[in-house]
């Protein structure tokens, strides 16, 4: 797991980004990175995507989650970006309740096979 977040962390350096955090009482409870000069990998048309997004355990279901994905939808507005996208595990059932709480659908699909 280290390494794929290290990866991630190079990747993101590498490009332009926003980073969102999210507190409680002065604490962090979370954090979104946001990629905003990533063109849409199909239709090459510009758009927000939400690389990253994590909330601390203990701050599950506080609103955060929901909190970071409003901010990263107005920084992209802000913007002048026309959409907004991210990938989600099938096994994260409560990020795709999430997700769909709030407009997200589904538009593509990534299958995978263990060989």
């Amino acid at each position: 797991m280290r390494a794929g977040y290290l990866r991630m962390l190079e990747v993101v350096s590498t490009q332009s980004h926003v980073l969102l955090i999210s507190e409680e009482e002065g604490r962090p409870t979370g954090f979104l990175i946001l990629l905003d000069a990533l063109p849409d990998e199909v239709s090459l048309q510009p758009q927000a995507f939400v690389a990253y997004m994590a909330v601390d355990r203990g701050f599950e279901r506080h609103g955060a989650g929901t909190a970071l994905l409003r901010a990263a939808e107005n920084e992209a507005k802000r913007r002048g970006l026309p959409y907004i996208s991210l990938m989600v595990t099938e096994s994260n059932a409560p990020a795709r309740r999430l997700y769909s709480r709030l407009g997200y659908r589904t538009e593509r699909r990534q299958l995978c096979k263990p060989l």
